[in-house]
């Protein structure tokens, strides 16, 4: 071994100990990194989910909820939380039964956009409309011959809250039908409920099939 050699070894041995030192390191970080992933995945926080079907406009109580612990991670806050669950709380849109309910899809009761109104169907109304079922509202106006008018779309959507089916004889299967539709178009429904239209509720194109 030459001087040059022996000068250079105790170079080779730190480099070597630095090398071993780094892969000490990064097997810890690994191990610490796996071990975050699943003590995040473990941990688990209090939401809600749809105990029934609930609509668009209806008041939101803790009976409509049942709590669940979910893991939700990073999206947590995305969720109703028991802070958000007052006495003026809204459905803003259909919520399944069974869903987790969304923060978004609730509102303040003050802000509502949307109203019930009942409607008699003048025509069956298909056995695939039920709670929560959109569906669209159909007018045909009494003209002064006694015959109605060909139907005109009166309000394009509205949500199923409940259906009364009457299958007797003398209901000739029209059907007491509890809608939520639009503010806007509140006027419009009950001038046709008033002048005696023959009011038909539909479902959307593609609802029910």
């Amino acid at each position: 071994m030459t001087a040059l050699d022996a000068a250079r070894t105790p170079r080779r041995a730190f480099w070597g100990d630095a090398r071993f030192l780094l892969g000490v390191l990064l097997i810890v970080a690994s191990v610490a990194g796996v071990w975050f992933v699943v003590s995040a995945a473990r941990q688990t926080a209090l939401a809600y989910a749809a105990a029934r079907t609930i609509v668009p406009g209806e008041a939101i109580t803790s009976e409509d909820l049942r709590e669940v612990d979910v893991a939700l991670g990073a999206i947590g806050g995305a969720y109703l939380t028991p802070e958000q669950l007052g006495s003026d709380v809204v459905a803003t849109r259909t919520i399944a039964e069974g869903e987790l309910v969304p923060s978004a899809a609730v509102g303040d009761a003050t802000g509502s956009r949307t109203t019930h109104v009942v409607v008699r169907s003048a025509v069956e109304v298909p056995s695939s409309v039920d709670t929560g079922s959109v569906v669209e509202v159909w007018a045909a106006p009494l003209e002064e011959s006694g015959d109605h008018a060909k139907p005109r779309i009166l309000v394009a959507d509205a949500t199923v809250v409940s259906v009364a089916r009457d299958d007797s004889m003398m209901g000739g299967g029209a059907s007491a039908v509890e809608l939520v539709i639009p503010r806007a178009d509140v006027a419009a429904t009950l001038a046709a409920m008033a002048d005696e239209s023959a009011l038909s509720v539909v479902p959307t194109a593609g609802a029910g099939s």
